[in-house]
């Protein structure tokens, strides 16, 4: 293997202008051609030798023939960050690696990466002014297995067929057993799908499933008798999956100006797109869907799309999302938890989810709220760093211009939030479907906004605003949100985390009995619910907690009989610890 690395001089490039040069490079003639061995290597060669032939002020654009382009990981560049929200391996064989680059395109002209066995197909880091166009990233064996129940008997159990793509065994412990290059697995849970509609059954959430004492029947089936669930009718498309994440089939890191237009992600066993510490990031038609070439109806393992600790603006826009194993975009800032007081200006601030951590959190100069995680009240007073030091992959200690709150230590429970790396948002003309968990999950102060898309069959709620300094530590409040002319179709079919209504607004709160303040909002009207129309088979429509200063109007429900009713929650609307609350009625 070989080391992506960054060199001297392209640290030492000038900042590109907005209308620099740009210089156009076949790969193949550098030996990238579809076909060829270490392909990984191949291209970053190509990189290295490109970037030394720019002149000052030159961007480059690097051109793919259309083809096919195999990876494997023992022929590929290793590229070493801490990759949030995933399984935080450091060490990740990468297909194309993008590194301190300012000014840099790259036009697949719609050819396909795919990758064998556990792999990082792209990296962006430490770099400006990025385009990427017209690509396709798949794996050649997937690590969820998708299996077609054949026969359900409450008596003898489940019969299934793996898909052609599966390769698999009974293990020695009469187990189901899937493999590929460099890895294998059991499973004892899946997300069940219908046969014929692809949207997740109603009411089977994550499967449990018993996969003791299979045998292989006469016809090349698969016989687990302990395997019973009633509701997975013959026909029922079961994605047998575990729970790992390695790595997403794009990671960017520490980058500013990105532009994705024209990609399909068909699987990654992470997410689609993880942004962390990056600004300004639009996505243009980047899909994650199944394959359903090769059957499928699955596409990641996690979320589509991911975005960590950014400012500046994300915007997402005419893009699919369908089949994932969670949501379609989670945009978040991250909680670092009060381990000590070191003294009146001095904190040991530490990351606490064990997928979140190892990055970059702050720099002098950024602005820093508190929050106590018992009840979620916000702290009047901000403050500003003015020196960080990493003392560990998890840890810093955190130097402020101002003394500290007195209340603010260990003991009490407190979290900081980074205010400065918040970005604006804007999530629009998007399809989101057939998916675990939940749609959209949105989580900054500024401006925010989600328009006009579909949210067809999301299983879960369809629009999440949450908030967490006890589990996930994802921050952080909402202050300026738009939710309108949007299309709600059948969600809610399962029950996941943070799932009350179509519509959750659920900050995570141990004690909202001793709640002083209100978590998200603010202001009159600074979340808006308007203007969307929800077809639905049941009742709960918008939840909201600890809020101020919400606005519903211009909805509009359909209800159908297509699902049979069953959520608890047995109100259209329904608030806790609210005020400020405009709500038209249903």
């Amino acid at each position: 293997m070989k080391t992506c690395f960054i060199s001297l001089l392209a640290l030492l490039l000038p900042v590109l202008s907005a209308d620099a040069a740009e210089r156009t490079f076949q790969l193949k003639d550098y030996g990238v051609t579809p076909g060829a061995d270490s392909l990984s290597v191949r291209i970053d060669r190509a990189l290295k030798t490109i970037r030394l032939s720019l002149g000052k002020g030159e961007r480059a654009k690097v051109v793919l023939e259309k083809g096919t382009y195999r990876f494997v990981p023992e022929e590929s560049v290793m590229h070493d960050f801490y990759i949030s929200n995933h399984d935080q391996v450091v060490h990740h064989p990468t297909a194309l690696c993008i590194e301190a680059w300012d000014g840099l395109t790259v036009d697949a002209k719609g050819s396909t990466f795919l990758c064998t066995g556990r792999m990082l197909p792209v990296a962006i880091s430490h770099s400006r002014h990025i385009r990427v166009l017209n690509l396709c990233v798949d794996f050649e064996t997937p690590h969820i297995s998708q299996v077609t129940v054949t026969a359900n008997s409450a008596e003898e159990g489940i019969r299934f067929k793996p898909l052609d793509e599966v390769k698999w065994r009974i293990n020695a412990d009469g187990r189901f057993e899937a493999y590929g290059p460099g890895w294998d697995l059991t499973y004892n849970t899946g997300i069940a799908f219908d046969g014929e509609h692809r949207y997740i059954v109603p009411q089977t959430s994550d499967l449990w499933i018993d996969m003791n004492a299979c045998r292989t029947t006469a016809d090349g089936e698969v016989w687990a008798p302990n395997w019973k669930n009633e509701r997975l009718n013959p026909g029922t498309r079961v994605a047998l999956r575990s729970y790992h994440r390695p790595a997403p089939a794009f990671a960017v890191n520490e980058t500013e100006g990105l532009d994705i237009r024209n990609v399909t992600v068909y699987y990654a066993e992470g997410m689609g797109i993880v942004a962390q510490r990056s600004a300004d990031i639009r996505l243009h038609a980047f899909n994650v869907v199944p394959n359903v070439a090769a059957g499928r109806y699955f596409s990641t393992q996690a979320d589509a799309t991911h975005f960590v600790q950014c400012r500046g603006d994300i915007t997402v826009e005419h893009s699919t999302f369908d089949g994932m194993m969670d949501d379609a975009i989670n945009i978040h800032g991250v909680y670092l938890r009060v381990r000590e007081r070191l003294d009146d200006h001095t904190l040991r601030l530490c990351f606490e989810h064990g997928q979140a951590y190892g990055y970059n959190w702050g720099d002098a100069g950024d602005t820093v709220a508190f929050v106590r995680s018992a009840t979620m009240d916000q702290l009047p007073e901000v403050n500003t760093i003015t020196s960080i030091r990493r003392t560990s992959p998890k840890e810093f200690v955190v130097r402020f211009a101002e003394p500290l709150p007195k209340a603010i230590c260990a003991e009490e429970g407190y979290g900081a939030e980074n205010l400065t790396w918040t970005p604006t948002a804007t999530f629009r003309h998007c399809t989101v479907r057939n998916n675990r968990a939940r749609g959209a999950l949105f989580s900054s102060p500024r401006r925010t906004v989600c328009e006009d898309n579909l949210f067809d069959h999301t299983s879960g709620t369809a629009v999440l605003l949450c908030g967490d300094c006890n589990g996930w530590y994802e921050s952080g409040a909402v202050r300026d949100l738009t939710i309108r002319r949007n299309r709600f179709v059948n969600a809610l079919t399962n029950l996941f985390q943070f799932t009350s209504a179509v519509i959750s607004i659920y900050p995570e709160i141990p004690h909202l009995d001793r709640a002083v303040t209100f978590f998200h909002g603010g202001t009159p009207g600074a979340i808006r619910i308007e203007d969307n129309v929800f077809e639905t088979f049941d009742i709960p429509l918008i939840f909201a907690k600890s809020t101020d200063g919400l606005r519903i109007r211009g909805n509009r429900v359909k209800h159908n009989h297509d699902f049979e009713p069953f959520h608890s929650n047995r109100n259209v609307l329904l608030f806790e610890h609210c005020r400020n609350v405009e709500a038209q009625e249903f």
